[in-house]
């Protein structure tokens, strides 16, 4: 992060899709807690691929636990923009802490061995991240009304990882396999979002991108835009 880059600009970059999706936040305040939490997604989820080794990256995921755990016994924040915005944010710092944990699981090159445990990785992670946004955004967001949805999300992305080289995904899974997957995770989300507040729609907008990535198909950004737009107009995916 560069010296004149703010975190709002920083998710930009990193994260457009969820950045996009922040868009459709009416509270300044909410949306800025939430750009908060997506920049500590992005410095959790680089981890693994910035370090040579394990024990490496075990430090590095540590010293953001044990950030997260120091805000929440009330010492003062680490000296970091991520760390310092966090601290004053509505988050529980142990959820934020438990988010650091899941990332361990990165540390392993080996794929994930069947798809109990990928949905259980992606609920730790993607899913653990969209039920923190939904209920900073809403408290009475139900965690259950952004599952499907965030197992989509989550689903795509570990294709285009798989894409690029750096599959998590089971060796035997093929682009059919999770097509069928994402769908299925889609349409239990169509049901399940219903009983999402509308205010809390943001949290759960960028699976309506999910589709047209495990199609492997690039999106511009207008199209994009258009997508989320719909997406929450009509709280729908």
């Amino acid at each position: 992060m560069a010296d004149t880059e703010t975190l709002d600009d920083l998710v930009r970059r990193v994260d457009p899709d969820r950045w996009l999706a922040t868009r459709f936040i009416a509270d300044p305040a909410a949306r800025a807690d939430v750009i908060a939490l997506y920049g500590l997604n992005y410095e959790l989820a680089r981890v693994a691929g910035g370090v040579s080794n394990a024990l490496m990256g075990e430090i590095r995921l540590t010293w953001w636990r044990e950030a997260m755990e120091e805000i929440a016994a009330g010492k003062p924040p680490r000296k970091h923009p991520n760390v310092e915005a966090l601290a004053s944010s509505g988050f529980d710092p142990n959820a934020l802490a438990v988010l650091a944990e899941a990332r361990f699981v990165d540390l392993d090159e080996a794929p994930l061995k069947d798809e109990a445990a990928v949905l259980a990785y992606i609920d730790g992670t993607a899913g653990a991240l969209a039920v923190l946004a939904a209920r900073r955004l809403d408290p009475a967001a139900d965690p259950h009304a952004v599952k499907g949805a965030a197992r989509a999300w989550g689903l795509s992305g570990l294709w285009r990882l798989k894409s690029a080289g750096r599959s998590r995904l089971p060796e035997d899974w093929t682009q059919a396999d999770v097509k069928q997957r994402v769908e299925a995770q889609l349409k239990a989300a169509r049901s399940e979002v219903r009983g999402l507040p509308v205010a809390a729609f943001p949290a759960v907008a960028p699976a309506a991108l999910a589709r047209a990535y495990v199609s492997g198909r690039e999106m511009g950004e207008l199209e994009k835009k258009l997508r989320l737009t719909l997406a929450v107009a009509t709280g729908r995916l």
